[in-house]
């Protein structure tokens, strides 16, 4: 008997299905209590619209757990981050405020004179009665006792009746809220100086901390949105402006990065003025101009201009423009020209040659500051000048009693009427001073502080006063480099280039 042959399985074979089906997960398992599973093999693909864990910001996966989004640890760790930020504003907050005051502190050549455009035409009087070398003795011999003195001639006045200094040394005549000129030769020094003066305080060191703490945040969360949006305008028409393989000096890699933080920079740049006015400002309190950066920004609106004036004011939008462009430009091309000439090599990367790239990065440094300190100088004197309606401000530094008509005069000025050799020398000199009483004559002496000569070609040139805080500088670049040596590689950078 013939055995029977085994049925086909190639009629039973079904082809597999491609489609994708999105299914939730509640309806997934109510079908499938609905419909048990059948036997076979089953290639059907099935996608959850449940997401797979990813930790925000790489914190704890407590953030993603099943009831949603912890806003109380989301919380904690922004006001963590801006507290760690605050406090490393904190920490170089004395520096600039140092910096700051050396920068806009106006040291003539000749402090024992008269600055002439501080005193009104017509207040000038001679005043020779009491400080005289030479008195008429015979006069005061035969004089009558009982007749009436002739009144001495005034002093030159203000229109509120105080008295115009004679002299930048003259202590009767100096406002107390005012320190020394030419007391401090560095920034250290600026800063022992004004937490020893007695109207400042240690204290005074961290004024503008806030307004400095929003400024650099600002920037660090504006300047990323504007370089995307420049990218995403600009690479349609030119894709090179944005290809990663461009050389680091070409210009279309370097175009966008300077566009986007000088737009940063225009944008922010009147947190810039009131963090500069807040830090020259007096900490008196009656001699206090601004209360606040809010007040600050109110009276400012209100007294010079409004935006208009704060934004586009010639004396406020070239030195914003020079100097953010200089700071964005300098990091990125410095570097590279210093490698090339110095025989450092002309293609080096910090992937490929980490020691030579930081000191490259070290040159650059100390190069850069060479060129931006003197626009910075300039920016923060133009700064710290009202405008329009506005009072002038009561530093706690002498400040020119003329203001500077743009960037060109601010820069011929400190040149050509300034000193550098700080901090001054001073001495005592004793000046005869004879008076009459009851018709006996009695000689007394009078001092004054007057400046000693020096021979130092300092003395006759302001080219320091256009580089105050350069060792400062240099100090933050020295110490970046030395960091980037000692670190990892991969965290040579970990905020220290802010200092």
């Amino acid at each position: 008997m013939a055995a029977s042959s085994p049925a086909s399985l190639r009629d039973l074979y079904v082809p597999p299905s491609n489609a994708w089906s999105f299914v939730p997960p509640a309806l997934a398992q109510e079908n499938a209590s609905a419909h048990p599973p059948i036997s076979g093999p089953s290639t059907s693909n099935q996608w959850s619209t449940r997401t797979a864990p990813n930790p925000l910001f790489e914190l704890s996966s407590s953030l993603t757990d099943d009831s949603g989004l912890d806003i109380t640890s989301l919380a904690k760790e922004l006001l963590a981050a801006a507290l760690l930020q605050y406090a490393t504003n904190a920490i170089a907050q004395p520096w600039e405020v140092g910096k700051t005051l050396l920068q806009v502190q106006w040291v003539p050549r000749e402090p024992g004179d008269v600055p002439l455009e501080s005193v009104p035409e017509g207040d000038i009087a001679e005043d020779d009665g009491e400080l005289s070398d030479s008195s008429n003795e015979n006069d005061s011999y035969f004089a009558d006792p009982t007749a009436e003195k002739p009144p001495k001639p005034p002093r030159p006045a203000d229109e509120h009746g105080y008295i115009i200094r004679q002299s930048l040394l003259e202590e009767g005549t100096q406002p107390e809220y005012v320190i020394p000129v030419g007391s401090a030769d560095g920034t250290w020094g600026m800063m022992k100086r004004v937490a020893g003066f007695r109207a400042e305080g240690w204290l005074a060191l961290w004024k503008g901390l806030l307004t400095t703490a929003v400024q650099n945040a600002l920037t660090s969360a504006v300047q990323p949105l504007v370089y995307s949006l420049l990218q995403s305008v600009f690479s349609p028409i030119s894709p090179t402006l944005s290809s990663p393989f461009d050389s680091p000096l070409g210009t279309a890699a370097v175009l966008l990065p300077v566009a986007s933080q000088v737009l940063t920079g225009f944008l922010l740049s009147p947190l810039d003025l009131i963090r500069t006015r807040l830090m020259v400002q007096s900490s008196v309190p009656r001699h206090r101009t601004y209360s606040g950066p809010l007040d600050a920004l109110r009276q400012i609106l209100a007294h010079e201009g409004g935006l208009r004036g704060v934004y586009l004011h010639p004396h406020l939008l070239v030195p914003t423009l020079l100097d953010c462009t200089l700071r964005a430009l300098v990091p990125l091309t410095l570097p590279g020209l210093v490698a090339a000439h110095v025989g450092l090599g002309a293609h080096i990367a910090p992937e490929t040659h980490p020691v030579q790239w930081n000191v490259a990065e070290l040159l650059g440094g100390v190069a850069g500051s060479l060129v931006l300190l003197p626009f910075e100088t300039v920016r923060r004197r133009l700064q710290v000048q009202t405008r329009g309606s506005a009072r002038p401000l009561k530093a706690c530094v002498e400040l020119r009693p003329a203001p500077y008509n743009g960037m060109v005069d601010a820069f011929w000025h400190i040149l050509t009427e300034e000193r550098s050799d700080l901090p001054l020398k001073t001495h005592r000199r004793q000046r005869r001073r004879s008076s009459t009483a009851k018709g006996k004559a009695k000689e007394g002496a009078a001092s004054e502080e007057v400046a000693e000569e020096s021979t130092s070609w300092l003395a006759h040139s302001g080219i320091g006063q256009l580089y105050r805080g350069l060792g400062m500088r240099i100090g933050a670049s020295v110490l970046v480099f030395v960091l980037a040596l000692v670190g990892s590689p991969d965290e040579s950078d970990g905020g220290w280039a802010e200092l």
